[in-house]
């Protein structure tokens, strides 16, 4: 997939689940393959259809759809974010659920900037702090959480995938000043 020319970003709709899903599974591999068991990828890859995208972009408010990036009117990357699902969370955490771009697009900005709008979501629905959650041993994604604000907040998760599992590290953001 070719990533050439002016990037744009609207919100998600039922249309683009084929191309979200698409940037999701080559996304999520190039970024863990080397990181986690051949096998946790292929169960995460298998746990990501169009379908499921459909439906979730089916039933969503038009508010807190993902924001797509587009080339071409190509999805090349999305960002979701919403209500934090962490037990320990209250009513004023967020949590950004996933930021993937298509490894051809990598190094042109386009995940900042679908950060930079799922942020700006949360903090319109008044959320007052940030989580995301990332496979401990990926330096890159940790590198790209920090150079935009986030920290560590010291909580660990393992995540299960067909009884394969890998360790998960939680940063946070303050979302107001």
């Amino acid at each position: 997939m070719p990533c050439e020319g002016p990037v744009h970003l609207r919100r998600a709709s039922p249309g683009d689940a084929a191309g979200v899903a698409d940037v999701h599974v080559q996304g999520w591999q190039r970024a863990h393959e080397d990181l986690v068991p051949r096998d946790y990828l292929a169960c995460v890859s298998a746990k990501v259809h169009e379908a499921s995208w459909r439906d979730e972009l089916d039933v969503g408010a038009s508010d807190r759809e993902p924001w797509v990036a587009l080339v071409d009117d190509r999805v090349v990357g999305f960002a979701s974010a919403g209500l934090s699902r962490d037990d320990d969370a209250g009513p004023e955490t967020g949590e950004v659920y996933l930021v993937y771009v298509h490894p051809d697009c990598w190094g042109r900005g386009i995940g900042g900037n679908l950060l930079g709008h799922a942020l700006r979501d949360l903090r319109k629905h008044g959320f007052e702090r940030a989580t995301f959650w990332v496979v401990g041993g990926n330096e890159k994604a940790r590198a790209f959480a920090e150079a935009n604000g986030w920290r560590l907040d010291g909580a660990e998760r393992d995540e299960d995938c067909g009884g394969t599992k890998v360790r998960q590290l939680r940063y946070s953001h303050a979302l107001r000043s």
